[in-house]
């Protein structure tokens, strides 16, 4: 009777379910998808890396076409974006300009997330004078103007490279190095402000009692919790980048005029404007719209890999 009893007890007793854990990278995808601005960000940066990737493929025009009976046309079927006062096509030549411009920006923007992480993971780590010269240094970078020093130092600079590794990859050789030399140091002061907040909590001390090493705790963990902040630095950097490269190209100091970038475009349609605004519209529309999408999946990561935010 006591058994029966017992085992209708048991009966009644629901099943326990097997909860699988959830990695880290899943958990901070499932933050980032509530973001909805992010995502639809992601989305349109992802279409647009895509078209300039793949669309030579498909639209096979090519960029140098000169065509004087086509000169400065509205857009049309033929010619979606018009054409410019020589007659090239503004589409393939956005196409090819959008891979440079995209390619500047990520390679600047890892120069100067690399140069910023170890400079400012060794200045939060260490104290005393390590500290203080390698904030010296970067209060120093920082002090500089930047957009003369970017100008002289192309100037000087520019025409050895191109001799060297060739007019294209040379210019964006230096242009990807200038650029990133001015915009690793607020990565470092981010960085090592997260390693002085970090560096004290009782993780860490955890650590640090149980035998792990300075490095050990400074890449198992120190760095991956001050990921947030130096994410959100980088697309910042990527934005930044972009629009310095289009800078340099509208002054006529980047890429060589045969190299259509999105800032050249812009430069050379702008005599053009009261009679040809299409020609500046579409390829400064594509800046503003690249720079907006990576800001906003910039917002989306620090709130996906922030520890201490709630979603």
């Amino acid at each position: 009777m006591a058994g029966s009893t017992l085992a209708s007890a048991t009966a009644d007793v629901p099943a326990v379910r097997q909860v699988r854990p959830v990695s880290l990278w899943r958990e901070a995808w499932r933050r980032f998808c509530r973001h909805r601005m992010a995502v639809v960000s992601l989305i349109v940066l992802v279409l647009m890396i895509l078209l300039v990737t793949v669309g030579p493929l498909v639209w096979k025009v090519a960029i140098n076409d000169i065509d004087f009976t086509a000169r400065l046309k509205p857009p049309s079927m033929k010619h979606p974006f018009g054409t410019d006062d020589l007659g090239q096509d503004l589409f393939a030549r956005m196409l090819y300009g959008g891979r440079i411009s995209l390619a500047v920006g990520l390679a600047a923007m890892l120069m100067a997330i690399t140069v910023g992480v170890v400079i400012g993971a060794i200045a939060g780590i260490a104290r005393g004078s390590i500290d203080a010269a390698l904030m010296w240094l970067t209060d120093l970078f920082l002090s500089l103007p930047q957009l003369p020093l970017l100008l002289l130092l192309i100037y000087l600079f520019r025409d050895r490279l191109k001799a060297v590794f060739g007019p294209e990859v040379g210019v964006f050789l230096l242009i990807v190095f200038v650029i990133g030399c001015f915009r690793w140091m607020p990565v470092a002061r981010l960085v090592r402000a997260q390693f002085f907040s970090l560096r004290e909590k009782e993780f860490v001390e955890a650590a640090r009692a149980l035998g792990a090493s300075v490095p050990r705790q400074v890449v198992r963990h120190i760095l991956p919790n001050s990921l947030g902040p130096v994410i959100v630095a980088g697309t910042i950097d990527v934005a930044a980048a972009i629009i310095a490269e289009s800078t340099l190209s509208f002054l006529g100091l980047g890429f060589p005029p045969d190299i259509p970038t999105w800032g050249r475009i812009l430069f050379d349609s702008k005599d053009y404007l009261d009679i040809a605004a299409h020609w500046a519209l579409f390829h400064g529309a594509a800046i503003f719209l690249t720079v907006l999408t990576i800001n906003f999946v910039g917002d989306g990561l620090r709130d996906a890999l922030d520890p201490r935010k709630v979603m």
